[in-house]
């Protein structure tokens, strides 16, 4: 899943894309790259961000979903009813929902969906997040989504336990760990699992010297490669030509390669 960001202060700064034939073009070059799905969001997701009215996000997202739909499967990402449904009469496929608050709206309208676990919200999520164990916590919260998508009719569904957001580094890297229980639990609802660790903060503090934001393509592929080995279904990414090359090496069939 290729991040099309249309947006002016997502964490990634090389990501945003404030014009939409910029977005476009983006998008367009994700899909040359290799991925599955292009994920268009109007509204950034990371902490402390500030919320964009539904007309503004609206008027970000819908042309460039309308337009990249011609390419192949889309999602959008957002938490807006209206935005979510304007994205989907334009042609997204996928609602990818941090908020997992629009499963009934993605069975209504017969699309997937991606529901994300967050302990609190944009403004709250990153203060003092805390759990007993965060794993089972995750895992309880999505076993529930993934319920109540099934009575819906969601027919494709990913389950995401949301590295960053309400998590500590700590916590990231004990969902990360737990990737095979993630997975065993979609099983039990014929889903996937989705995991967005591009770019992330946590990367940060786990080399020797701390990593900026433009230094973390290398712990990136880390955690994608470790996570596919898992079982993981989709991977969202900043970088999707690495990330596809990833891919192919991971599942590149033994004695495959020519001399």
């Amino acid at each position: 899943m290729g991040v099309v960001n249309v947006t002016p202060d997502s964490f990634f700064a090389a990501s945003r894309t404030v014009a939409a034939d910029e977005a476009i073009a983006r998008g367009h070059a994700h899909f040359l790259a290799g991925a599955d799905v292009v994920d268009v969001g109007g509204e950034s997701t990371r902490p402390r961000a500030t919320s964009v009215p539904e007309r503004e996000e609206m008027a970000r997202v819908v042309p460039v979903v309308r337009e990249l739909a011609l390419d192949g499967p889309v999602s959008i990402d957002t938490q807006k009813e209206s935005v979510a449904r304007a994205a989907v009469a334009a042609g997204a496929s996928v609602i990818n929902d941090v908020s997992s608050t629009l499963v009934d709206v993605a069975g209504e309208l017969g699309v997937g969906y991606v529901a994300l676990h967050r302990q609190g919200d944009a403004a709250t999520m990153q203060d003092r997040p805390t759990y007993e164990d965060v794993v089972v916590e995750v895992g309880d919260f999505l076993r529930r989504v993934a319920e109540r998508a099934r009575q819906v009719g969601v027919v494709q569904l990913w389950l995401d336990p949301g590295i960053g957001f309400g998590k500590t580094v700590a916590h990231n890297l004990a969902l990360l760990a737990h990737c095979d229980y993630f997975v065993e639990l979609a099983r039990e609802y014929q889903a996937g699992v989705l995991i967005g660790a591009s770019r992330k903060r946590f990367l940060e503090q786990l080399g020797r010297n701390t990593l900026g934001v433009n230094q973390r393509l290398e712990g990136s592929l880390a955690s994608e490669a470790w996570v596919m080995v898992q079982g993981v279904s989709m991977v969202r990414v900043h970088d999707v030509r690495e990330a596809v090359q990833l891919r192919e090496l991971l599942t590149r069939p033994v004695g495959a390669v020519s001399s």
